[in-house]
């Protein structure tokens, strides 16, 4: 039985996954910030809608695969339609973006991968309520910019982006990948696609 989720339980998590997006446009593009409060707003609503039946807080998995925004050799239509409000072409976006990224938003954690073979990451965390856990790091999170920023300037090749790992004592998921996690690794159930 589908529920229907309120948009405030699923806020912090579409904030987290346009704000990605939004940098990448903001720092590769020449969109002024008009633009990218539109691109923004228009994609938080259309992800609002598009979960809103898919929005599982008892079990954050389920739905995940149609959560999930995917650009590879084809752009997620929620993404293209977005763009296309503020006047950007499809062909504008692959210059923008990455070519390969997958973004999961799920109940309580947004998740990235930049490439087929690229490490998942971890942009947003919480707990669910009424474990008194604490909100984890992430947009909503005290260092929610610098998760967002340090991402996005890992994904750019930014030079910014050794220096914010090491001044704000954040490391990146590359370095956790060379010298090991420092906390225990998630398990993550993969769903494989195929058209």
């Amino acid at each position: 039985m589908h529920t229907l989720c309120a948009w405030g339980t699923m806020k912090p998590e579409i904030s987290a996954a346009v704000g990605f997006l939004s940098r990448f446009l903001r720092i590769k593009g020449h969109v002024n910030d008009r633009q990218l409060q539109t691109f923004s707003q228009t994609l938080q609503d259309i992800l609002a809608e598009q979960y809103k039946h898919h929005w599982f807080p008892d079990r954050p998995c389920k739905g995940s695969g149609y959560r999930c925004i995917r650009i590879n050799h084809k752009m997620d239509p929620l993404v293209g339609q977005a763009a296309q409000r503020i006047g950007l072409t499809i062909q504008q976006l692959y210059v923008l973006l990455p070519s390969e990224l997958t973004l999961w938003v799920d109940p309580f954690e947004v998740s990235y991968r930049i490439g087929e073979d690229g490490s998942i990451c971890v942009l947003y965390e919480s707990q669910p309520a009424g474990t008194g856990a604490s909100v984890g790091v992430g947009i909503g999170g005290s260092n929610s910019n610098i998760n967002v920023n340090n991402a996005v300037n890992m994904a750019t090749g930014g030079p910014a982006s050794a220096m914010a790992s090491l001044v704000d004592n954040h490391i990146s998921c590359k370095e956790e990948l060379l010298l090991g996690r420092s906390s225990p690794s998630k398990a993550y159930s993969m769903m494989t696609v195929s058209s």
